[in-house]
């Protein structure tokens, strides 16, 4: 799990010196997300009309590789560029956009509105199929690949590296887990469309404004694989309750509404997308799993429950693409 790295205020105003964004008024540390350490801003604006201006300061702890960043900049300006309402990346007075502050990369990062909900509604499940949609076609074009780290080849070597210790989760569980692996590994399709994918839309990185979407944000796993399993990924982290012991019919139905009105499915897609759920359930049951292994269970950083996503593998291997698509 990352650590949080504090940096004193006096440091943040003068990496801000390097930008036209005024000098520091505040600094916040925001505690949710265990990836990177990030900042609220206020700042004294760069105009000189005394209003005051936000942003995001970012700095990479050790799951975020140095040399992706480029790769995340370059996407997030080609979404930008297409009306996707994603934060871009400020370059300084020289145009650089990465920096080092505390000993670790740092980035500047516009500010976008909104808020994440912790229980979506169908509305905003609809609002955010929409936005993936939305995505995936702004995405188009964009010429740079990334390779998704946590694809099968990296499933395997998590549950090599869990190995017998998944027991302690829950007993049993290697066992399943070993299963499950063997069954997607017979069953997964090889031949759906692929782009770039955010891989990792959970509501909190969704920024809302009642049912209007106003910002996505964290495309620090995005990379390059079925476009469809994007969408999996979302509908496995929004359409059930934390625990994952509920599932919500109707936020599944407007998720996927949401989707077809602003991009659709394949017939391909669509009878594949069963399997690409389970394959995104056991994505997040062992990286899930692998950090409650590892990490200390007085350590400030809050443990999620692995088996919140073995409650919705269990329920996938039960569904069919017209329950999970609410059509």
């Amino acid at each position: 799990m990352a650590v949080y790295t504090h940096v004193p205020a006096e440091d943040i105003d003068v990496f801000l010196a390097r930008y036209d964004a005024g000098r520091l008024v505040s600094a916040k540390g925001i505690a949710e997300g265990v990836e990177n350490s990030n900042y609220l801003l206020e700042t004294t604006g760069s105009s000189d009309n005394g209003e005051g201006q936000r942003f995001i300061l970012t700095l990479y702890e050790k799951r975020v590789d140095e040399a992706d960043l480029p790769f995340f900049m370059d996407l997030l300006d080609h979404l930008g560029a297409r009306g996707c309402r994603v934060p871009r990346f400020i370059a300084d007075r020289e145009g650089r956009r990465l920096q080092h502050l505390a000993g670790r990369p740092a980035c500047l990062i516009e500010f976008l509105t909104g808020i994440s909900v912790t229980e979506p509604t169908a509305a905003q499940a609809h609002a955010a199929g929409m936005a993936l949609g939305e995505l995936h076609k702004a995405a188009q074009g964009f010429p740079q690949q990334r390779p998704n780290r946590l694809d099968k080849a990296g499933w395997h070597a998590l549950v090599a590296r869990c190995g017998a210790d998944l027991d302690q989760i829950e007993p049993g569980l290697a066992g399943r887990v070993r299963d499950e692996l063997a069954w997607l590994d017979a069953h997964w399709p090889a031949d759906l469309p692929q782009s770039v994918i955010h891989a990792d839309l959970f509501p909190d990185n969704v920024l809302m404004l009642g049912d209007h979407v106003t910002g996505l944000i964290d495309f620090y796993f995005s990379c390059t694989d079925i476009r469809a399993y994007d969408l999996a990924v979302t509908h496995s982290a929004w359409c059930f309750s934390n625990d994952g012991a509920t599932w919500f019919g109707d936020r599944a139905a407007a998720l996927g509404a949401g989707y077809s009105e602003a991009h659709g499915l394949t017939q391909a897609e669509r009878a594949a997308f069963p399997t690409l759920c389970r394959g995104a359930a056991l994505r997040f049951l062992l990286t899930r799993a692998y950090d409650w292994i590892n990490t200390p269970a007085d350590a400030l950083v809050t443990r999620k429950d692995p088996t919140a996503y073995l409650r919705r593998l269990d329920f996938y291997t039960r569904a069919d693409a017209a329950e999970l698509l609410g059509a």
